[in-house]
């Protein structure tokens, strides 16, 4: 059985649709929220059976942009919402 072009054209869309996936996955690039003392209250919390969103707040206590900085690449508060730092920065284990 002879392939015809739609099926060679499916055959490459699928490829390319695979290779994106393949390109977008991989290792996190975010730093995972340290397990120390100044951040046991959040494991606390979270152990505890509040949400990340309930969370949140509670981190620009201190990452507020002045107290510490955040880095160049780092994206902006969206207009009128609160950060979800838990959202990107996950549990260390």
């Amino acid at each position: 059985m002879a392939l015809s072009k739609k099926d060679g054209v499916f055959i490459v869309g699928a490829l390319v649709v695979f290779a994106i996936f393949w390109g977008i996955s991989g290792e996190e690039k975010t730093h995972k929220m340290p397990r120390n003392a100044d951040h046991q209250k959040f494991y606390d919390l979270l152990a505890s059976g509040k949400s990340k969103k309930e969370v949140d707040p509670l981190c620009a206590e201190c990452h507020d942009g002045v107290k510490i900085k955040f880095p160049a690449n780092h994206p902006e508060k969206p207009g009128g919402q609160p950060m979800r730092c838990l959202f990107c920065h996950k549990k260390s284990k």
